[in-house]
């Protein structure tokens, strides 16, 4: 997708703070030249209460509350090392009122880390979707805890926030209470093309053209139907689709085994390229253990997808395991950038840029005229991952193939 000029300016896009780099990326990639810092402030009083304002022409005394008339303001909303993310829910909160009283038609929240999503039920069975009853156990777990992640949707909804985009949200609690309280306006955005477009046109795996040494992993029930997704976006007829089973023996303590539902055995698996995909990792310590388990293939490589990575203390110390060969994730979370916040993961880890693949799509929601890129997405690699030293494994006509036909 090219940069292009917004259509009669109408698009306007700012972040939850003013020097948010992912926000200036996305208005960047939607054609938006001013910096957001020149389009709002976000000043806070003496006392701390923070009160943002849309700059306007302040010798105009003509159009006074009315600078926003017929536009569309999107905000990004990414978390950060400065502010909580309370403080920065309540900064969504305060700007798209301030959008609508100064006569926004529309305001978007863009929000690739949907805040409050593992609050996603409360201590009742109405409080809260799920796919079948829950037990006590589960309702125990909300015991005195608020459903946080729906009173977050109302909040939302009753500052002025009328459509909502996320990047694969896990909880289908969330999805369902996300879609009713915006009647239908909420965007549930899957990476698939990115992720299939790099597995296909980098040498993170090693396979033949057809698929043939190629393992995509499902750690759970969870994430099988996205795997499978992922199976159909990669065309690959010959690779394998396997899916693991865990038992949670305590709080932080998984055991994994090979599901009696996977498709496929370990029969002929041995020395393949495995990809594990999830939506997100915290502890590390069910995807450790599942990349353990599957050490028993002696794979050429193991690799862990994962489109939220949450860079806990513990959570690298985990990962630093020599069963995870290397990391792919997103910057959805746009600190995992930080070498720092990486540590030792860094000579592992791929982040794979989303901004220009969020302007398209909100670019096709909105139903703007942006040139579809194949590939809308950069890479960061540290320069301690030597992985683009080596010898380039697919052949060019597997990356024509699939990067001019599948992902159009």
């Amino acid at each position: 997708m090219s940069p292009v000029s917004n259509p009669s300016n109408e698009i306007v896009i700012v972040g939850n703070s003013s020097d948010n780099p992912f926000a200036i990326d996305v208005a960047y990639a939607m054609g938006q030249n001013l910096d957001i810092a020149d389009l709002i402030g976000m000043k806070a009083f003496t006392n701390t209460e923070f009160c943002p304002r849309f700059i306007s022409d302040e010798l105009d005394f003509q159009n006074i509350g009315n600078s926003l008339v017929g536009k569309t303001v999107v905000i990004v909303s990414t978390s950060s090392l400065v502010k909580t993310r309370q403080e920065l829910a309540m900064h969504n909160f305060f700007i798209a009122r301030a959008a609508k009283e100064n006569g926004a038609k529309s305001v978007i929240l863009l929000e690739p880390d949907l805040f409050f999503s593992a609050q996603d039920r409360g201590a009742h069975a109405d409080l809260g979707v799920t796919a079948t009853p829950r037990p006590k156990e589960d309702l125990k777990k909300f015991d005195g805890q608020p459903f946080t992640s729906k009173l977050y949707a109302q909040m939302l909804k009753l500052s002025g926030v009328d459509r909502v985009l996320t990047v694969h949200n896990h909880s289908y609690s969330v999805q369902c209470i996300f879609d009713e309280v915006f009647e239908g306006n909420f965007h549930n955005l899957i990476p698939y093309e990115i992720y299939a477009h790099y597995l296909l046109n980098s040498n993170i795996i090693k396979c033949n053209s057809q698929g043939e040494g190629l393992a995509l992993c499902a750690p759970d029930k969870g994430a099988r139907d996205f795997v499978k997704s992922m199976f159909t976006q990669l065309g690959l007829t010959k690779a394998k689709f396997i899916l693991l089973d865990k038992e949670r023996t305590s709080e932080h303590k998984v055991r994994i085994t090979l599901h009696k539902e996977s498709e496929h055995t370990f029969e002929e698996l041995e020395g393949c390229s495995i990809v594990l995909f999830d939506d997100m990792v915290r502890t590390g310590s069910t995807v450790v253990k599942s990349c353990q388990f599957l050490q028993q293939l002696a794979p050429h490589r193991t690799i862990f997808a994962v489109s939220h990575f949450y860079a806990s203390d513990e959570g690298r110390e985990r990962m630093a395991n020599n069963a995870i060969d290397e990391i792919l994730t997103l910057n959805t979370l746009p600190t995992i950038l930080n070498r720092d916040v990486q540590g030792r993961l860094r000579k592992k880890m791929v982040v794979l840029k989303i901004e220009k693949w969020l302007a398209q799509e909100l670019g096709r929601i909105l139903e703007l005229p942006l040139t579809k890129e194949a590939n809308p997405y950069k890479i960061d690699m540290s320069s301690k991952n030597p992985r683009f030293t080596r010898k380039i494994w697919f052949a060019d006509q597997l990356s024509s193939l699939h990067t001019t036909e599948q992902l159009q």
